[in-house]
């Protein structure tokens, strides 16, 4: 591992470094605080033995600055000094050191130090190391502001959710049944993949969380689990882009797999939180408002967006709207005021 020792007095540096030289860790100096700060950057030590009186820029100052900045804040700072104060030694370790040696001190009491910090140094790192995977992991299966979310608060990893206001939207492919019934199951995933990874880009651009995949159909939602102030107009803004974006998409695939995207987008009131088992559990929405939107997905036919009458009114200052009038939808008694919206006129 690499150690710095950083020494106004070039007599300690020697003296520390003489005591370090029966270890098998590689050695780096510097004469002052903007030393430190021009070198640990370049070759990023894994603990720093830092004198507090140096010229120019105190060690405190110095342990401040390195704990201040993400890249830096994991090294490990020992404060070696002669001020043994109480004072002192609280003011270094509320400056983020993480360790306090007092000054004269025995080589064997630097030695056990040095190991003891870099022990936890290489624990911490392998925490940090284990939680990316994690994260990483999960970023994969759910979005990422969702991950975010339970990384913050482990709280919420329960059966349960609450009442709140949300914007839905469903994106399905035209035609990929009876595509499926065509092409090797190989290539149907490479195609299927595609399609997603463009309409999962897009809504991950406007801040959505994709809450999951059924079949060929993404569902996404808004507002939820960070609050979104305009999440009506960035959910309508995802549907508009997938609309553009497809044009350009389809001249990179085969005329057979040019599959159009229709669009069901509600906006309403739902229960969101975590549903399922103790066991396997799925962060989503439910209620009339998901359901709503799943429909009008469903009658959505040529590349359509449609949305209800509150989705169109908060967003027409910015799309081209249809009326499709009162439709009946499939499992609802009372119909919904459907309104097609594009960015471009819109032909009878």
């Amino acid at each position: 591992m690499k150690i710095l020792v950083a020494d106004d007095n070039r007599d300690n540096i020697e003296l520390i470094s003489d005591i370090l030289s029966v270890t098998d860790h590689e050695i780096f100096t510097a004469i002052d605080g903007f030393n430190v700060l021009r070198v640990v950057p370049q070759i990023m030590p894994d603990l720093i033995l830092l004198d507090v009186n140096m010229p120019g820029m105190t060690g405190f100052e110095v342990c401040e600055k390195l704990k201040a900045n993400p890249t830096t804040a994991g090294i490990h700072v020992i404060m070696v000094t002669a001020l043994s104060d109480i004072d002192n030694r609280v003011k270094g370790l509320t400056v983020g050191a993480d360790d306090y040696l007092s000054k004269p001190f025995s080589p064997k009491e630097l030695l056990a130090r040095v190991n003891r910090s870099l022990r936890n140094k290489h624990a911490t790192d392998e925490i940090r190391e284990a939680g990316q995977k994690v994260r990483l992991t999960f970023e994969r299966f759910v979005s990422p502001q969702v991950v975010e979310q339970l990384l913050t608060n482990p709280g919420q990893l329960e059966l349960g959710g609450q009442l709140q206001e949300v914007t839905v939207i469903f994106a399905d492919l035209e035609g990929f049944t009876s595509l499926s019934e065509r092409i090797q199951p190989d290539r149907l995933l490479q195609v299927l993949n595609a399609y997603h990874s463009l309409m999962v880009k897009i809504i991950l651009l406007y801040g959505g969380t994709v809450d999951k995949f059924i079949g060929d159909c993404v569902m996404a939602l808004y507002n939820t689990p960070m609050s979104q102030d305009d999440h009506i107009a960035r959910a309508v803004k995802s549907a508009l882009h997938m609309q553009d974006e497809i044009y350009w998409f389809h001249q990179r695939l085969e005329d057979e797999y040019r599959l159009r995207i229709n669009i069901g987008i509600n906006t309403g009131m739902a229960v969101v939180g975590n549903v399922g088992t103790d066991k396997l559990m799925n962060y989503t929405a439910v209620g009339d408002t998901v359901n709503i939107a799943a429909r009008l997905q469903d009658i959505g036919s040529g590349g359509q967006i449609l949305v209800t009458h509150p989705v169109f009114e908060a967003t027409q200052e910015f799309v081209v709207g249809r009326s499709r009038g009162s439709m009946r939808v499939k499992g609802r008694l009372e119909p919904v005021n459907v309104v097609q919206i594009s960015n471009t006129p819109i032909e009878d």
